[in-house]
């Protein structure tokens, strides 16, 4: 075994000015992440120097099999943690041969909606809180539960330290780790409140950059986890009953609110975001319906509210946001199988583009 990990360790700088790039792209169900490598002549810094790239979209549930042909676009570059050296990951987008996105192609719209000139004008900021929970690969429980059996109630596991009360932190260090060796503006983690549950924050992040770097995060945890033999799960809530729920919570400001009178700006656009309310739940993640009940720190998904340090709300601001006049709040709604692309863009596009 040392020799392969001795192979799989190799520095291929130490040889050859060749490089390896993983091409990364979200598949058929919206978050089953794909990818494969390819070989480069050197290291590249700028995805527009790279080579567009085909995958068989019959087998992703993203074609049928007589037109099966489906094409990568590289959109944005980030290290490699797992090979090193000059190697990276490539995160793609994916089109019909002919130029158009395919239906699963939520980076396209996105990109539309933050290349607008009155969003880019506005630097719409964003700091995404993912939460996901690690479970047993075999039987699909979470890691330190009783195998059919639970655990103590909630209640020392958030931010908990211990054998009985920290489940898979190797995992989530290794993952940090690797996320601020990818360039990724991985700002913190931390226990979640159920038991084998945990989060990491992505950002500040500026426009489509925060949900590449989400996606690419995700994409390095499943990696992680797949070396440790577990299994990661982003349902919104993996345990029914008096557990809380997984969730994507996502910060958001904008130039007006992180200024002076911005808070005025901040409620202006809470409000249009409660006209819309409706619409934005549709897209902020499948079965989002078994979290957002009112209990374990969510609003009810059929209302909408908002409050000053209110975790019970669908919306939340800060103190210090309140205090100062200024700066940013909480969209506490997505569902941590949420689509950073739709998400991120749907807040600007309903915040800054959209008139009631």
């Amino acid at each position: 075994m040392s020799l392969l990990s001795d192979l799989v360790n190799l520095n291929l700088s130490d040889s050859t000015e060749k490089i390896i790039a993983e091409y990364i792209w979200i598949g058929g169900s919206g978050m089953d992440m794909r990818s494969k490598a390819r070989t480069l002549n050197g290291p590249v810094s700028d995805p527009k120097e790279l080579p567009k790239w085909n995958y068989d979209g019959s087998s992703t549930g993203q074609a049928p099999g007589e037109d099966s042909e489906v094409i990568l676009y590289p959109q944005a570059i980030f290290k490699d943690p797992f090979r090193r050296g000059n190697n990276i990951l490539v995160m793609c987008d994916a089109y019909t041969p002919q130029g158009e996105p395919i239906p699963t192609n939520k980076r396209c719209n996105a990109e539309k909606i933050f290349s607008h000139p009155d969003v880019v004008a506005e630097v719409p900021w964003y700091g995404i809180e993912q939460e996901y929970t690690l479970l047993q690969k075999d039987v699909n429980w979470p890691v330190g539960w009783p195998v059919g059996g639970y655990p103590g109630p909630q209640g020392p596991y958030y931010c908990g330290i211990g054998a009985d009360k920290a489940f898979g932190r190797d995992i989530v260090d290794s993952h940090y780790k690797a996320c601020i060796y990818a360039g990724i503006n991985i700002s913190g983690i931390n226990g979640e409140v159920m038991p084998g549950q945990w989060e990491f924050q992505v950002g500040p992040a500026v426009g489509i950059s925060a949900a590449d770097e989400v996606w690419v995060a995700r994409y390095i945890l499943e990696r992680i986890t797949e070396i440790a033999g577990v299994a990661l799960s982003f349902d919104p809530k993996p345990i029914p009953g008096d557990w809380n729920g997984a969730g994507a919570h996502t910060n958001y400001s904008t130039k007006s609110m992180r200024e002076d009178g911005g808070y005025e700006i901040i409620k202006q656009a809470i409000e249009k975001l409660g006209l819309r309310h409706n619409e934005h739940i549709a897209a902020y993640g499948e079965g989002n319906e078994r979290r957002l009940t009112g209990k374990h720190e969510t609003a009810s998904i059929s209302t909408f509210l908002w409050g000053v340090a209110n975790r019970g709300a669908s919306v939340r601001v800060g103190r210090d946001t309140e205090k100062e006049g200024k700066g940013y709040f909480e969209d506490r709604r997505p569902a941590s199988n949420m689509d950073p692309y739709v998400v991120t863009s749907m807040i600007a596009e309903t915040t800054l583009l959209w008139k009631p």
